[in-house]
Order: structure tokens, then sequence, then C-alpha cells
């Protein structure tokens, strides 16, 4: 169903998912998609605390994007609101998109419902979307074997597909065309309500289909998350977290691209040594106004060059986002023993945070929208 014009609201879009799923490669997508077709865009990211990667991605790519640190949209809502408002003093945007925190849910009763009902003369609100990324999908609906989170946090990747009006399955040209309809089928049937697309938010491909339902469709379901909130809680206090910003610097000119691959893979090792599954691990290098970019989603994996520094560099500013289920000590560790291993390198720690989430407490739950 497509939303008649609403030439006086902003349309308000949420991209979720769980960690590692590409959520900000895709909102970068959108908002390229969207500034190219004439129209303002207003970009919101989210963290547990602060110095994310994913918001020196986009500032990089020239998007206006506001931060909201120390917790998920639904128990920073006035602080989403505050963002908003200073996106629309700034730019005026047609479009916000919002990218949640990868480990939470129940954003709909908390976000959406209450944008849409207290707000709505302010905003459209397009149906939720939740991204997967297809491997860690099909371990945790059993259809391929491999590393995979306890129960607990298991139970919140699960709850983020049931409550989701769109799931978008991200990275399905590293699928064969037998794993790409078999997840889809598995999908379909595990969460009917959902609308599902395949699509890369790497190359393009399938991008459209998607995007265009999430700034047409007016498809709501009404019914609320049915959700332990103790569950919830336990299952998210199980992922270890940890943000941290340093200072390199060398008497030689270094590899910046290698130095973060190098990195991810002795971080990776320490932490798979342990027998701890990584849920994510981005880092980012900026230097002379350059970036460079690696992503790690799996003890089992290998990190991932997304964007890279061309030019060798003689040092520059690290960010490291880490998460996984995993004591925060430990990731602390692992992070500290890489940098400390770096040859001829020096590492300054201008800020460095490790903890586990506290138990979401919500700003608003509502659970039905009339009209």
């Amino acid at each position: 169903m497509k939303r008649p014009a609403e030439p006086d609201k902003a349309r308000y879009v949420m991209i979720g998912g769980f960690l590692g799923a590409g959520k900000t490669t895709a909102v970068a997508r959108l908002a390229r998609r969207l500034t190219d077709q004439g129209k303002r865009v207003g970009l919101i990211s989210n963290d547990q605390s602060d110095g994310l990667v994913d918001t020196a991605f986009l500032r990089s790519k020239g998007f206006s994007v506001e931060e909201i640190a120390g917790g998920c949209f639904c128990c920073r809502f006035n602080s989403l609101l505050e963002a908003a408002g200073k996106l629309t003093r700034e730019t005026a945007p047609d479009v916000f998109v919002a990218e949640p925190v990868g480990s939470c849910t129940d954003l709909v009763a908390t976000v959406s419902y209450p944008l849409r009902r207290i707000y709505g003369d302010r905003f459209s609100i397009a149906p939720l979307s939740v991204m997967v990324d297809p491997h860690r999908a099909a371990r945790i609906l059993g259809i391929e074997n491999g590393r995979a989170f306890s129960e607990k946090v298991v139970y919140v990747y699960r709850k983020q597909l049931e409550e989701a009006g769109v799931i978008a399955i991200n990275k399905c040209d590293t699928l064969s065309e037998v794993q790409r309809d078999n997840l889809t089928l598995k999908i379909r049937e595990s969460f009917p309500r959902a609308e599902v697309f395949c699509c890369s938010a790497r190359d393009g491909a399938g991008l459209d289909a998607w995007f265009d339902h999430l700034l047409e469709s007016d498809r709501w379901t009404s019914d609320p998350l049915d959700l332990d909130y103790d569950l919830y809680a336990e299952g998210e206090a199980l992922l270890g977290w940890l943000n941290g910003t340093f200072r390199l610097e060398s008497p030689e000119p270094f590899d910046g691209n290698e130095l973060l691959l190098d990195l991810a893979r002795d971080i990776r090792d320490a932490i798979a040594a342990k027998g701890r599954e990584i849920a994510h691990l981005k880092m980012t290098l900026e230097a002379d106004g350059l970036l460079s970019l690696v992503s790690l989603i799996r003890s089992d994996g290998e990190p991932d060059l997304r964007e890279s520094i061309l030019d060798r560099v003689g040092g520059g500013t690290l960010v490291i986002n880490l998460r996984a289920e995993a004591d925060p000590e430990l990731l602390k560790e692992a992070t500290d023993k890489a940098l400390a291993a770096l040859e001829k390198i020096r590492a300054e720690t201008e800020h460095q945070e490790c903890f586990r989430p506290a138990r979401p407490r919500p700003t608003h739950r509502m659970k039905k929208v009339e009209g």
C-alpha cells in the first residue's frame, strides 16, 4: 500500500537488525539515493556508548549525522527527538534514517508507535526494517552449521525478526541460489507477517525494491511483541561492549589497510581462543582526510576491508568498536595486546570504555496505535 502525499511531514525510516548485519552500509546507500533524487536527508546513529565507527563512516560520506549515545532509542526517546530537531533546524530533512543499537528489540512499541501517536503531525513512520546477515541467520535458524550465540542472545535475535514489518536479507551476493532460496523460505515460514527482500548493500543489488517499500508503504501491524524483559535484559547483558579511540604515530609510513586487517585478526584470534563469539568488530583509521574501514562479524570469519586509504600514512586516528558474547575485560585485554604488538607504531589511548549493556528501560511502551 502506498502512502498518500504528506508534504508537511518528514518520513521517518528505522533500519534495525543484529550486530554485523550491514545496517550502516545500507543507511549510506539509502542516503545517497535520496540525495541524488534532490531530497534532504538526516541520519541518526545510536550506541550504548560514544565513539562510533558508524558515525565517522557516514560523516566521511558527507551526510548530516547526529549520534545518540548511552542507550538505545527506546531508552533515549527524548534524545531521539532532540536529534531530529537539531537536524531539522540545520538541514530540514525530507527523510530521517535512524539506525538503532544492534542488540535492541521492541522498537515498534517503544519508538515507532510513540512517534506515530504523539508526533504524527511531524512524521510519517515507515514500517520497521530488520536486516540480517545471511550466514548468521542460517546458523541461528538451523539451516547451516557453525558457531552461534547462547540461547538468551538468540532470544533477542529472534525477537528482532518477530517484530519486523520488513526483513532484508543482506549480502545475498555471498549466497548460492539454493542457499538464498532456502533461507528466504525459512524466514518467510518463521516470520510470516514480514515482507522479505533479498539484497546486497555492498554492491547495490536488490536495494531499489526494498527502499521503495520503505519510502512508500503504510503497511502496519499493530500488535506489539510478547517480550519477556527479564530474558531480553539477560540476553543483551551477555554481550561485552568496547569502544576505543587511539592516536597512532610512527617514525616511518605504514600501510593503514594492512594494519587494520592485522589488528582484526589478532583480536579475533584472542577472543576465539577463549571459545567466545564475536558479534561485530569494526575499526576505522582516519588520516589526512581519508578513511579505511575493516569489519569482522564472526569469530570464525575473515576481516573485510570495506573502505581503503590508498597511500601509506605516518599516523592517524584509530576507532575500534568491538561487540562479542564475552566478558568486557577479555575484549579490553585482546585489544590492548594487539595494539601493544604493533611494530614501530605507538598507540596512545584517547578514549576507551568496556562494559555490558544496562537493562533496557523504555521511555514509552505503547501496545496499539489507532488508524
